[in-house]
């Protein structure tokens, strides 16, 4: 198995891996929080502080994804929890 990379470049849905889109985004909250997160980033953690907003943003604007995030955190997601596959193993 290999890995992907997430494509950056907007596409059909995709928001673009800009700070200013990426904030447009976002609730005024959230936004703040954001800014506040990228303003104390060092030149080391700032692209892994963009990248880990604009999943959050991607996730939230993709319907299917946002219903899947709201049902896993609400515990009626199909499936095991992690408590039971850990036991197997």
């Amino acid at each position: 198995m290999t890995a992907q990379s997430v494509p950056s470049a907007p596409g059909p849905g995709r928001i673009p891996r800009t700070q200013d889109a990426v904030a447009a985004a976002l609730s005024p909250a959230q936004r703040m929080e954001f800014y506040r997160q990228m303003g104390e980033a060092t030149d080391d953690t700032i692209g892994a502080v963009l990248r880990r907003w604009w999943t959050l943003v991607q996730v939230a604007s993709d319907p299917v994804t946002a219903r899947t995030a709201a049902a896993v955190q609400a515990k009626t997601a199909p499936g095991r929890g992690a408590a039971s596959v850990l036991r197997e193993r």
